[in-house]
């Protein structure tokens, strides 16, 4: 396949963790993995050493590269079949990791971590990160099931559609069945306390067959080199924040896309998104739609 795999770094548990699965995700797609580190000065902070420009400066570049090149160590330990390069790249983090995206195959980051990369995945970060990445991102968390499927939160929109993709693509690169997921009910509660008791089954029925529906549409999306992977589907009534959370327990890795509507509407664009970066059980994909301009 082609595309590097791209792993931000910082020397924190979180992001050696995040190694971890790079390293995994490229030697799963025959691809390399790229480890990075975006480096600032500390123009803030007054300098340690007698000069600016000296011994502490060096110093803290130094600390850096090792960060760097024991994240590196660590991957061909792991896999000496895979090829790992690495860069130090003078830039906030966050630049950077957006810059190294385009042309990769996939990013990956710690859900946490320290330094340069403190906050990477907390609050606004998340979403400019999540929302303009130019390949997919996977954010390290939780403790995933080696067994377990991959979900796909599934809303009816192309940026759910291309995530379907990607997480068909992943079931069968780690030789797992995927699951289709779709939150449904949410808007449909509040309406049937407005239509009374003797409407509410009638309005729960329709709302289900419009979700077997938009299930039937998507996974009809599925190229034909993505049908051989096991999909079943699985229809969940509740709050999508807390129910993509409890179905992410017992999974290898949860998808969505970078945004969506019906169930999924601003998944991406506030508390939803937190909440689900924050505290899935597994790993969280977030795969920019088809088409969408960064």
């Amino acid at each position: 396949m082609s595309g590097l795999v791209v792993v931000g770094v910082d020397g924190s548990p979180p992001s050696l963790a995040a190694v971890d699965v790079a390293v995994r995700e490229a030697r799963l797609r025959s691809a390399g993995l790229r480890v990075v580190h975006g480096f600032t000065w500390p123009a803030l902070h007054p300098p340690v050493g007698p000069s600016p420009l000296g011994p502490a400066q060096s110093a803290l570049r130094e600390q850096v590269e090792h960060v760097v090149l024991e994240a590196v160590q660590r991957a061909r330990a792991k896999a000496p079949d895979v090829e790992v390069t690495h860069a130090v790249i003078v830039g906030e983090a966050l630049a950077v990791l957006e810059g190294q995206s385009r042309g990769a195959a996939l990013l990956v980051v710690g859900n946490r971590g320290r330094g340069r990369f403190a906050g990477v995945l907390v609050g606004s970060v998340a979403v400019h990160l999540a929302g303009h990445a130019h390949c997919p991102v996977m954010v390290v968390r939780g403790r995933p099931d080696p067994a377990g499927p991959v979900l796909a939160g599934v809303d009816g929109s192309p940026e759910s559609r291309a995530a379907l993709a990607f997480a068909c693509t992943e079931a069968a690169l780690r030789d797992t069945g995927l699951v289709a997921v779709h939150v449904w009910g949410t808007r449909g509660d509040r309406t049937e306390v407005m239509l009374g008791l003797q409407a509410e089954e009638d309005h729960a029925a329709r709302l289900r067959a419009e979700a077997e529906q938009m299930f039937t549409e998507a996974l009809a999306s599925l190229s034909v080199s993505q049908t051989g992977v096991k999909v079943s589907r699985r229809l969940v009534r509740g709050p999508v924040r807390q129910s993509l959370i409890t179905e992410s327990e017992g999974a290898q890795l949860l998808v969505l896309g970078a945004r969506g509507h019906g169930g999924f509407a601003g998944l991406l664009l506030g508390s939803v998104s937190q909440a689900v970066l924050h505290h899935a059980h597994c790993p969280v994909g977030v795969v920019p739609g088809i088409g969408e301009e960064r």
